[in-house]
């Protein structure tokens, strides 16, 4: 089943994390008996790289964010697959995505296309067919943190339900009065486009601070992956009893 499949890919995902932390760690902590080298070379490990390899944190943590994103969404689709839901079976918030998918409704197209579009959505409402070659459009843009997510939740209709010290934790300014997720995305955003180098993104972070992040960005990741968990198993649960009522009623 499609949400099995969730929760060990965030936990995959996050155990990158802190490998790379546990490597920052390690040079920060050589760094404070001397310059620190490399063994077979006997290069140093500058202070200017030492920055950069902090500044990447930023660029792999916001992959965590976007990557754990789209897979919940692919997990919601391919469990209303599996279960073979049709149109009328979805919830209002899933239904309306689906009818964005299917009609297209959001892509920029000529007539002739429109209308194909048009009439392959008339043609599985009339047939009742089940749902395949859906695409929920996750939107984002590169722009992924706790307010985005929270409005995709809220469009899809995933209750998402943060516990108090997490979201506390999660939208606590941390740096440029910006909370955890809304830092990690503007870092990432600025080394992305150029606008910040990666001397200057990590200048005065230390490892500690980093990890700090990385706790507050993978628990309120963590618990937005259980609400989708909740949400999908809720969607099938419903097919599955609905299908059994029709079964009773029909025989």
């Amino acid at each position: 089943m499609a949400t099995i499949e969730l929760v060990p890919f965030f936990d995959e995902r996050y155990a990158e994390i802190e490998a790379y932390l546990s490597f920052l760690q390690n040079v920060e902590e050589a760094a404070r008996q001397g310059t620190p080298r490399l063994r077979a070379t006997d290069a140093p490990i500058t202070t200017e790289q030492k920055k950069i390899l902090n500044s990447s944190f930023y660029l792999q943590l916001y992959n965590l964010v976007e990557a754990t994103v789209l897979r919940c969404l692919e997990a919601v689709v391919a469990a209303i697959e599996e279960a073979e839901r049709r149109p009328n079976e979805l919830s209002i918030g899933l239904r309306t995505e689906w009818v964005r998918s299917i009609a297209r409704t959001h892509s920029d197209l000529g007539p002739d296309k429109r209308l194909l579009a048009a009439l392959d959505l008339c043609e599985q409402l009339l047939q009742q067919m089940p749902i395949k070659d859906f695409k929920i459009e996750p939107g984002g843009g590169g722009n992924w943190d706790d307010s985005s997510i929270e409005k995709l939740c809220e469009r899809v209709g995933c209750g998402l339900a943060i516990s108090p010290d997490v979201a506390q934790a999660a939208k606590r300014h941390v740096r440029d009065d910006l909370g955890a997720l809304k830092l990690v995305k503007n870092r990432r955003n600025s080394l992305a486009h150029g606008s910040l180098s990666f001397v200057d993104c990590s200048d005065g972070v230390t490892v500690a601070e980093l990890k700090d992040l990385s706790a507050a960005v993978g628990d309120y990741l963590r618990e937005a992956v259980g609400c989708f968990v909740s949400f999908i198993k809720l969607e099938i649960a419903e097919k599955e009893a609905q299908s059994e009522k029709e079964g009773v009623i029909a025989s």
